[in-house]
């Protein structure tokens, strides 16, 4: 068995189709369904049941398949140790970012690397949390940005910054005539909230985060930006990040109020593998992170240190 050989294999199971694989592995499709071929008899199983459309992996494929990811990664984190020693500044670096967090810093960090890191090719994933966390697992994602706790006992949480939450409030809702809202003043029957990700703090003091009786539909996309919207033409409220304000129209400026007693937050964090060591890396792109998040709002630890592994 030969790492190629683990590259096809997996590049079968993500694209679920032989030509495609073959395409993002720089080889033909004779090739790459050869040296399957070959793997299958070396083992005497089959990995792929070849009569499905679109290709999908046996029970024992599957199995195999996770085991490769694994060894993939560490041979990754190998190539890195010896880039590092060298003090090179390049490498594949792959990212999952939650959506409630994307908007916010993407563009400006994807900019960032372009300019100061060339050589460092970063390919982001925007998915759902627990779909995320599942390929940080299974090392088909080597670095997370996500909300936290997580609470996965197998993972690590490094945090990169702490955002306040503020409420958005439709011009006409009983409490807009007031400077500041006290959490327990917050009703869950007229508050459009999302499905995943949006409760800070595990709740943060708000009762629609120990309920989901509200009587308003619940968005289930993850953007806040339609959440803003559906406020400005149904009336009632929504929760944002701070970091969604500047995203705002000077109108809808007028329509955020702070929240008090307690005040809510969310602390946003990398997260990765116990066995990661790609530090460098991690560096890179901490390092961008800071450059797109206000000054205030970067861990006290990570203003100041590099992160250590």
């Amino acid at each position: 068995m030969t790492l190629q050989q683990m590259e096809y294999i997996v590049a079968v199971d993500k694209y679920r189709h032989f030509v495609r694989a073959a395409e993002s592995c720089g080889v033909t499709q004779s090739t790459l369904s050869s040296l399957i071929s070959k793997l299958e008899a070396e083992l005497d199983v089959t990995i792929f049941d070849r009569t499905s459309h679109p290709v999908k992996p046996t029970v024992l494929g599957e199995e195999i398949i996770s085991q490769a990811r694994v060894v993939l990664y560490n041979t990754y984190q190998i190539e890195e140790l010896i880039s590092s020693r060298k003090g090179q500044m390049a490498g594949n670096l792959r990212l999952g970012i939650a959506p409630t967090i994307a908007p916010y810093i993407l563009p400006k960090l994807l900019k960032i690397l372009s300019e100061r890191y060339p050589e460092v090719h970063l390919t982001v994933e925007e998915a759902r949390v627990r779909n995320i966390l599942d390929k940080i697992k299974t090392a088909e994602l080597d670095v997370a940005l996500l909300a936290t706790p997580v609470e996965e006992q197998d993972l690590l949480e490094i945090p990169v910054y702490k955002e306040r939450f503020v409420a958005y409030l439709s011009p006409d809702h009983k409490l807009y005539s007031e400077a500041q809202l006290m959490s327990s003043f917050l009703s869950p029957t007229d508050v459009w909230v999302l499905r995943e990700g949006y409760c800070p703090g595990n709740g943060g003091g708000f009762p629609f985060c120990q309920c989901r009786s509200s009587n308003k539909a619940v968005y289930e996309a993850g953007s806040i930006d339609t959440l803003v919207r559906i406020v400005d033409e149904n009336g009632g409220y929504t929760i944002i990040p701070e970091l969604h304000i500047p995203l705002l129209s000077e109108t809808q400026k007028l329509n955020i109020r702070p929240i008090v007693s307690p005040e809510p937050h969310r602390e946003v964090a990398f997260v990765i593998r116990k066995d990661f060591v790609r530090e460098r890396m991690l560096n890179i792109l901490s390092e961008a992170v800071k450059c797109v998040i206000p000054e205030e709002m970067i861990d006290s630890y990570l203003k100041k240190f590099p992160v250590k592994l």
